[in-house]
């Protein structure tokens, strides 16, 4: 059947986001995508039709998929050389250095785990990191305020990701995105919040 099969470009269309973002999704196996023998992307009209339906009914979900799309973003940032600029950075052992790097990863998880959840929000998981960041800087050393600047870099980190994703995307649902946005403030102050509790309680423990 004539426009039965529509190239990545034409999806990327009909959804509103960037090509790359539809990308992501299909490697992901979010949207379901078959290849030609070429190893050329493909995608079948109705099967499209049927995503958009499920997921513009709860624009929560589409935006859960767009900060998946964030990911490699995070990545590509993450790696670009800019730590070895934080002072706070030069005062890490190398393995405290690994865990630092994989910092930005376990903060995009918890958010996406923290979209994920139904019902009332639950801090936990952000209370959860916000231990990890102060324990992990107190061993090495970090003052409060230095600890509290490892944990900005990797929120401004994911924000500049998140912001890169919805500059490429005219999804319109503004609904979405302003959820998606809170929910991101709230998750990073609750885990700000905690690393302050905890070494403050660390401080008090060494009186």
């Amino acid at each position: 059947m004539a426009g039965e099969w529509l190239s990545l470009s034409e999806v990327a269309s009909m959804l509103g986001v960037h090509p790359s973002t539809v990308r992501s999704w299909s490697d992901q196996g979010h949207l379901p995508a078959h290849r030609t023998q070429g190893g050329h992307r493909r995608f079948r009209r109705r099967e499209v039709e049927l995503w958009i339906q499920s997921h513009r009914e709860d624009g929560l979900d589409e935006g859960h998929l767009v900060v998946q799309a964030a990911l490699k973003n995070i990545r590509v940032k993450v790696s670009e050389g800019r730590l070895e600029s934080e002072g706070w950075y030069e005062k890490m052992d190398e393995d405290a250095r690994n865990q630092y790097r994989r910092s930005g990863r376990a903060l995009l998880q918890g958010l996406l785990e923290s979209l994920a959840a139904e019902g009332e929000y639950d801090n936990s998981e952000a209370r959860s990191l916000g231990f990890e960041y102060a324990s992990r800087g107190w061993r090495q050393g970090l003052t409060a305020a230095e600890a509290s600047l490892a944990f900005l870099f990797f929120r401004n980190v994911l924000l500049d990701a998140m912001l890169t994703v919805y500059e490429e995307s005219t999804i319109q649902t503004p609904k979405a995105w302003s959820d998606i946005f809170r929910k991101i403030y709230r998750f990073t102050d609750q885990i700000q919040i905690t690393l302050l509790e905890t070494y403050d309680a660390y401080q008090r423990g060494n009186h």
